[in-house]
């Protein structure tokens, strides 16, 4: 399931560092190597603790872990939506990924000269901002156009449907917002779900801070919060430069001790990573077998035989049903046959809803 968050931001506010940071092997879990498909695109681990507990207990031949893609997404300067600079590239870049990750500057350092003069967050996110809602009004004006004759003769419903809704969002842009936080229903969205807009794509803000404000953040950050508040979007606060030092770090025991310092359970980019993971709005199961412990990505909400397909499709085809152990009885009791003994393994069928954590094995026929 290769599903994709990008990483946007103006020049010379951190976003770089944390894609290299990202990139680097030695800023991820200890066992898991970090895959390069192209310069800007990653293939990164997610960190899950239960995947390690689970290959403790098993003992497995192999051990496979969760992955994003993460893309680096350069080229954006102001009047990108009309294709100045890389302006159109870095759009149609944006398009194709799932969530955006905007990293903004929350820092001041003389030494680092802000493309603009100035550290300003807030207008550093309004100019991203400004471009994709530019971008997005170009579609829908388009698309308004195409269907507006049809709306107005009343002979198509889906036409007259999708041009109320249509409307609504193009005056919600027009107002200098983003379609995500439009006053249309889940369900109306999918009456536009192909135009791909730019700003329906759910969003996670990272503020890049100063060490000195990496545990509580400062006035930049208390600032982006307050103007973000109505998107229902996490602000996540990360230090570039200390994610820089950690990945220069050569063991794990030298990195934790690092962190341990600065009174940081965890590096930054453990916590982007598993935010990314979640803002994809994805689940985890996993199969545990002494060939292999595997963690497999779903979206929330899948079933047992959509779960199954995950694997592959003939699973899902001939799907029959799913043996299923929680997670918390596993760890507790310690093997499948224990889990069993104690009948906590549940047999489902094709309606249940997979769980994140479940641990699953399937019965289908071919």
């Amino acid at each position: 399931m290769a599903l994709q968050c990008g990483i946007v931001g103006l020049p010379n506010v951190g976003k770089s560092t944390l894609f290299n940071c990202l990139s680097n092997a030695k800023a991820q879990a200890a066992n898991f190597p970090f895959c390069t498909i192209e310069p800007n695109i990653g293939v990164i681990t997610v960190p899950d603790e239960r995947l390690n507990k689970l290959a403790e207990l098993v003992v497995p031949q192999k051990v496979v872990p969760n992955t994003i893609e993460i893309v680096d997404i350069a080229g954006l300067v102001k009047g990108a939506s009309k294709g100045e600079g890389l302006g159109n590239q870095f759009l149609g870049n944006i398009r194709a990924t799932n969530a955006i990750i905007h990293v903004l500057r929350c820092f001041d350092d003389g030494n680092v000269i802000h493309v603009d003069g100035s550290v300003d967050p807030i207008r550093d996110k309004e100019i991203i901002d400004t471009e994709l809602q530019l971008k997005d009004l170009d579609t829908v004006v388009k698309r308004i156009q195409k269907v507006e004759k049809m709306a107005k003769t009343g002979g198509d419903k889906d036409a007259k449907k999708t041009f109320e809704i249509l409307s609504v969002v193009k005056a919600h842009l027009e107002s200098g917002k983003s379609a995500r936080t439009s006053p249309i229903s889940e369900e109306d969205f999918e009456f536009i779900e192909d135009l791909s807009l730019l700003t329906i794509k759910p969003v996670l803000y990272v503020c890049n801070v100063d060490e000195g404000s990496v545990v509580d953040g400062n006035d930049y950050v208390n600032r982006v919060k307050e103007a973000v508040k109505e998107e229902n979007a996490e602000v996540l606060i990360i230090s570039a430069q200390i994610e820089s030092e950690i990945a220069g770090l050569d063991s794990y025991e030298e990195r934790q001790l690092f962190l341990d310092d600065l009174g940081l359970t965890e590096s930054g980019v453990h916590k982007l990573i598993r935010a990314a993971y979640s803002l994809l709005d994805l689940a985890t199961y996993f199969t545990a077998g002494v060939q292999e412990v595997r963690a497999w990505t779903i979206e929330k909400g899948f079933t047992a035989p959509q779960a199954a397909g995950v694997i592959h499709t003939d699973f899902e085809k001939g799907f029959i049903r799913a043996e299923v152990i929680k997670y918390a009885d596993f760890v507790e009791l310690g093997s499948e046959a224990a889990v069993k003994e104690a009948g906590k393994l549940s047999v489902e069928g094709k309606t249940y809803v997979v769980e994140d954590g479940d641990i699953m094995h399937f019965r289908f026929n071919v």
